[in-house]
């Protein structure tokens, strides 16, 4: 690594130039106001240079475009507008023709350097001129992937540090060609990546890793599952991906439909919100697998663990294909239609016919029977060409009472809801349906007990709205996106990631960590996922390296996967803390007091504090923290750490990160389900800083032994 050279606002000299550095962050706000304004001005006047053209719909349209442009150059207010700057050798990027320019007229040319700044957003001055290039450019690749062993044309790569406010405080110097020398590792970015955080998760544009950015970079017909450990920024990439892809193919994407990022619960999406809009991208739908799946419905029930297993199956689909065909059935009386003082027949054989020749297309439900319907409308339109009668159009027949009830008789419509309700509480539907599928134990499984009074009474299951989608789209095709991000995919079923696959007109990045898989309809191989998303060639990347959590925390966290993964290796870390860890053993009437003292601590410290404990333990737990006066949030829906402390049941846990996290009971955890081991795993890898385990019952034996700290109380 080549020597870095870290101004710090200390002396005059360090001064003077972290002056010029800010006198030109305002220059460029300046400008990106005004590019604002400008576009601004136009969209209010509807007058631009061309604008005299009247054709409507060319007007609408530029007045669509300037719409987004107005919000693309919006949001940058109150962040830095750049973070980072390249030197190459004058005339190596600009063109440049003037004299007058190397004598300093521009702060981005000089005699002898051509200076890139790199930022969240691309910002011109008035002649055109770029003085900040979006990260997402071309040309801004250098910042990331250049090194002392490919400079890629650089000389010397910066980085800058900003305070809490923004404003900025420090700059760091990386020399890229030369003679190398041993290094830090760069202070800054160290620091950056290590900078306690409150509140929703913030964008990583400034210290995204080659490894990562190669991922982001990626094409966007490659669909990418990436096997990510903790700390190892794989949503970060996710979400950044998608910021790139809507940069680079922006209108294929809106062409197809757009994108959408699906996340495990509404926590999980209330902690990302903020960083595609950092990012300039605010057209994004972000929704839980359960948004996407239950039209409306909420879950209100929890499968037990050997019904999940068989509901969130592929035999599940094969078991509602049959059921849902089985409500079609053969004719059984004439069709008799009145029309122009005449009644025109058509026979139940042709009838039949016309029903076999639709069945025969296998086209999907609701597209045979609008088939059907025309079919039939035909037969009697030619009867009526036959004897003359002109004047009927097979729209006008399509619509004709007499027929829709005859196809109504034949091919029912179907309400989605109802047929999966049928299925799930009665039996003889149920053994109709699933005979040679599923067994008679497996049936009962599933079957709800006692039966709801009705559809509007059901409770439904994530696995049952899964059930709902798979019934919807049987019979109509869903609208379909361009580009889909699947967050914590590790515990889909594959009729979740058949509901995806269903709209996915593109391709899809998928994020997870199989050794955080939860759920027991949860598949278990990355291969597996991409066949049922229907993208067989996709390709599975792999991140280990973490560069949140310390290595003292993953390597205490790691002692669980070979119970739980074996055949994943241990993550490594960028970061080493001798203070990140320590296990407390305390006695049960102590519990509390240790609890206390703990959390105590940890708000002594900067940074944010999460008790995570088994959901059971919650309420206990909150009445602690209330009576002790430590002001907290109990996670839960849409809510995020309003405050510094925030109390987490387990099963909210995944995807968040804190830095300071206490872990309570670990073997509570471990007891509450069947894959305990793989949640008490997510517990542990939430702290970005510091992790605490206290506990008065016993280890778990997969997680005890030689302890780094451990703490008698």
């Amino acid at each position: 690594m080549a020597a870095r050279d870290v101004k710090l606002p200390t002396g005059h000299q360090e001064d003077a130039e972290i002056r010029v550095e800010r006198d030109f962050m305002e220059h460029c706000r300046a400008k990106l106001t005004r590019m604002r304004g400008e576009v601004t001005a136009m969209l209010d006047s509807g007058a631009a240079e061309g604008d005299a053209v009247t054709d409507k719909y060319f007007n609408h349209a530029l007045r669509e475009f300037r719409k987004q442009v107005v919000k693309d150059l919006s949001g940058f207010d109150d962040v830095p507008l750049f973070f980072g700057r390249l030197d190459y050798p004058a005339g190596d990027v600009f063109d440049i023709k003037a004299d007058s320019v190397r004598g300093g007229d521009s702060h981005t040319r000089t005699e002898d350097s051509d200076l890139v700044y790199v930022g969240r957003r691309g910002v011109r001055d008035e002649d055109g001129e770029p003085i900040v290039i979006d990260w997402r450019a071309m040309l801004s690749r250098a910042f990331y992937e250049a090194s002392s062993g490919d400079s890629m044309g650089v000389r010397v790569r910066r980085r800058y540090g900003f305070d809490q406010n923004g404003v900025l405080t420090a700059y760091e110097d990386e020399p890229l060609t030369g003679e190398v020398r041993s290094g830090d590792g760069g202070g800054l970015l160290a620091a950056e990546i290590e900078r306690p955080r409150q509140g929703p998760m913030r964008d990583i544009v400034a210290t995204i890793q080659p490894e990562q950015m190669r991922l982001v970079r990626a094409a966007v017909d490659q669909t990418l599952c990436i096997q990510g450990a903790p700390g190892t920024g794989k949503t970060a990439v996710g979400l950044h991906r998608l910021a790139y892809l809507l940069f680079a193919e922006r209108d294929r994407l809106r062409k197809e439909g757009g994108v959408a990022v699906i996340g495990p619960n509404s926590s999980f999406l209330a902690y990302i919100r903020n960083v595609l809009p950092a990012l300039g991208e605010i057209e994004v739908s972000q929704v839980t697998i359960d948004d996407l799946t239950g039209a409306g419905r909420t879950v209100g029930r929890v499968d037990d663990p050997a019904a999940a297993h068989i509901k969130g199956g592929l035999e599940m689909a094969e078991v509602l294909r049959r059921h849902l065909w089985s409500q079609i059935t053969r004719p059984t009386e004439p069709l008799e239609l009145k029309h122009q003082h005449r009644t025109w027949r058509v026979s139940v054989e042709e009838q039949a016919d016309e029903l076999e020749d639709v069945l025969s297309r296998r086209t999907g439900y609701g597209a045979g029977r609008e088939l059907l319907v025309q079919r039939l409308a035909h037969r009697v339109l030619r009867q009526m060409e036959r004897v003359g009668r002109a004047g009927t159009t097979l729209t006008q027949l399509c619509r004709n009472r007499a027929i829709g009830q005859a196809v109504r008789g034949m091919w029912p419509a179907i309400d989605p809801a109802r047929l999966v309700f049928d299925l799930l509480t009665d039996p003889d539907r149920l053994a109709a349906a699933a005979d040679g599928v599923l067994s008679p134990e497996h049936q009962r499984t599933i079957l709800l007990s006692p039966r709801p009074r009705s559809v509007k009474a059901m409770v439904w299951s994530t696995l049952d709205l899964a059930l709902l989608d798979e019934a919807a789209g049987l019979v109509d095709r869903p609208v379909r996106l361009g580009h889909i991000v699947i967050d914590e995919a590790q515990d889909l079923s594959p009729m979740h990631f058949r509901a995806i696959s269903r709209r996915v007109a593109g391709a899809c990045t998928v994020l997870g960590d199989l050794a955080q898989a939860t759920s027991p309809s949860a598949v278990r191989d990355w291969s597996e996922v991409l066949a049922h998303l229907d993208r067989p060639g996709g390709r599975i990347e792999v991140l280990d390296r973490g560069y949140r959590v310390p290595a003292e925390v993953l390597d205490y966290a790691a002692r669980l996967l070979p119970h739980i993964a074996p055949d994943l290796t241990g993550p490594t870390s960028f970061r080493h803390s001798a203070d990140a860890l320590h296990v407390t053993r305390t006695s049960a009437d102590r519990r509390t007091e240790t609890l206390v003292e703990a959390c105590e601590t940890a708000l002594s410290r900067e940074g944010s504090v999460c008790l995570i404990a088994a959901d059971e333990e919650i309420p206990e737990l909150h009445a602690i923290l209330t009576a002790e006066g430590i002001t907290h949030t109990v996670l839960g829906g849409d809510v995020l750490e309003a405050e510094r402390v925030t109390l987490a049941p387990v099963t909210l846990a995944k995807g968040l990160e804190y830095d300071t996290v206490l872990v309570v009971e670990p073997s509570r955890i471990v007891d509450a389900e069947p894959r305990g081991l793989q949640r008490l795993y997510v517990a542990l890898t939430r702290a970005v800083s510091r992790l605490h385990v206290v506990h008065a019952q016993p280890l778990p034996a997969a997680l005890d032994g030689e302890r780094v700290l451990a703490e008698i109380h």
